[in-house]
């Protein structure tokens, strides 16, 4: 099964959970985040990893993005990268 998913990434806690809640709390567009605040290359493209199966991505980021509803927002997810906000498209 594939997914498909956008992410934020950053490097601290503190960010990852201030971007959460302007996402979740206070309604501002997911993408435009990933564009002005992501340290991943895909942020130019609104955060969008395209579609990917299970193995493709590291354990932490791959379990919360499947364990989304299409068009969920996970909670801030630590990987050896740094901090993702996941929001599932697909």
């Amino acid at each position: 099964m594939q997914v498909r998913a956008k992410h934020i990434l950053v490097e601290s806690l503190s960010d990852a959970m201030d971007l959460y809640i302007k996402v979740k709390n206070n309604g501002e567009d997911f993408s435009t985040l990933a564009q002005a605040h992501s340290k991943c290359p895909s942020g130019r493209n609104g955060g969008d990893l395209g579609e990917f199966g299970r193995g493709q991505m590291v354990k932490p980021f791959e379990d919360a993005t499947y364990g989304l509803e299409v068009g969920g927002l996970s909670q801030p997810v630590q990987t050896q990268f740094g901090y993702h906000l996941i929001q599932r498209i697909a």
